[in-house]
C-alpha cells in the first residue's frame, strides 16, 4: 500500500471526449466528457488497478518515464497519481469484530478509566504500522 505515480495518455476523441490508457498497467483504460472529468476517471481507474494488484500479491509494474511515452497528434501524456491507502479508508471502513485477549488486572484498570479498547487498539495497529 502506497502512492503511486504513473504516466497516463489522454486522446482527444472525435466526440469532444477523451479517453485516457495507462501503457504500464495492463487493462487500465476510462474516458470522460471532458478533460477535467478524464482525469479524475484516470485516477479513480489507477488506483482500482493496483488496489486490485495489491489485493492479489501481485507485482506493481514500475511506471515508465514520461519522456519516453510516444503519443499520436491527438494525443498527450500526462502523470497521475493514486493512494491505495486513502482508497482504503475511503471504501473499506467496515468495522470487523476481533476477539483479543489481556490481563484480567489491565481489563480492570482499563475498564475504571473509561478506555474505549477498540479505539486504543486502532490507534496502536496504525503506530505499529505507520500508518499516521
Amino acid at each position: 500500500m502506497a502512492k503511486y505515480v504513473y504516466p497516463a495518455i489522454f486522446t482527444l476523441e472525435e466526440s469532444g471526449m477523451y479517453s485516457v490508457k495507462f501503457p504500464d498497467i495492463e487493462g487500465c483504460f476510462t474516458c470522460g466528457n471532458d478533460l477535467a472529468d478524464a482525469m479524475e476517471a484516470a485516477q479513480d481507474a489507477l488506483c482500482l488497478m493496483i488496489y486490485d494488484i495489491e489485493e492479489m500479491n501481485g507485482d506493481i509494474p514500475l511506471p515508465s518515464n514520461i519522456k519516453t511515452v510516444k503519443t499520436n497528434d491527438n494525443e498527450f501524456v500526462s502523470l497521475i497519481s493514486c493512494d491505495t491507502l486513502e482508497y482504503r479508508k475511503l471504501f473499506h471502513s467496515k468495522a470487523v469484530k476481533k476477539t483479543l485477549t489481556i490481563p484480567a488486572w489491565l481489563n480492570t484498570t482499563a475498564e475504571k478509566q473509561g478506555v474505549n479498547f477498540s479505539q486504543v487498539l486502532q490507534d496502536a495497529l496504525k503506530e505499529k504500522l505507520d500508518l499516521y
